[in-house]
């Protein structure tokens, strides 16, 4: 029983390949018979469809009047041919060889115009603006002898203790400490540094 069964099984399979193989031939094979009218007409379909040439427009008392081509036929017209080479060119009679004619005078200017520029203005370098004046006020000492020089600096009724290399007021810089005057620089303004004489009080 199980020995009819499988020979079974093998005759389907035999037959299913053997149908997928003579389709596989016929694919194969029925192009090549009927190659040379579908080549054809594919070829013929694939053309593109030509508008018909219309020969150049002429224009005068001699013009004649062509006859419009509506053929697709691509044998040589001769009558065409001869009617196209006998159309003659009529201009305005300007010589298009020749940029002018000889007896035409070019225009003068007239008035004159002035080609030269005016000389730049020169450049000035802007002067720095003064820097305001530093509102402090040096009006002591505040060192022992040996140690280094500090003073009392004013700003209102703000007092200050500062040495040479400190900042004051989150602002100004002590430079130089001298027995009669301090020199002190406005950071936030960049400025020169600037000479405050002590004074009493």
């Amino acid at each position: 029983m199980q020995l009819g069964f499988e020979n079974k099984k093998k005759a389907r399979w035999a037959i299913a390949l053997g149908a997928v193989a003579v389709l596989a031939l016929a694919y194969e094979v029925i192009p090549l018979i009927t190659g040379s009218s579908t080549t054809a007409s594919n070829a013929q379909a694939a053309a593109p469809t030509a508008e018909p040439r219309t020969p150049p427009h002429t224009s005068g008392k001699n013009a004649k009047k062509v006859p419009k081509v509506e053929s697709l036929d691509p044998t040589l017209r001769l009558d065409l041919l001869a009617l196209s080479e006998k159309t003659e060119y009529q201009g305005t009679g300007r010589n298009i060889f020749v940029s002018q004619a000889e007896d035409v005078k070019i225009p003068q200017p007239i008035a004159k115009v002035n080609t030269d520029k005016a000389p730049p203005a020169p450049y000035v370098v802007p002067m720095p603006a003064a820097a305001p004046p530093i509102p402090l006020k040096f009006y002591g000492f505040a060192s022992s002898p040996g140690e280094p020089k500090k003073i009392f600096l004013k700003l209102g009724e703000d007092v200050f203790v500062a040495g040479e290399g400190e900042i004051v007021d989150r602002r100004y810089k002590v430079i130089h400490i001298s027995n009669t005057s301090v020199e002190i620089q406005d950071v936030l303004n960049s400025g020169p540094p600037q000479n405050i004489p002590l004074t009493q009080g």
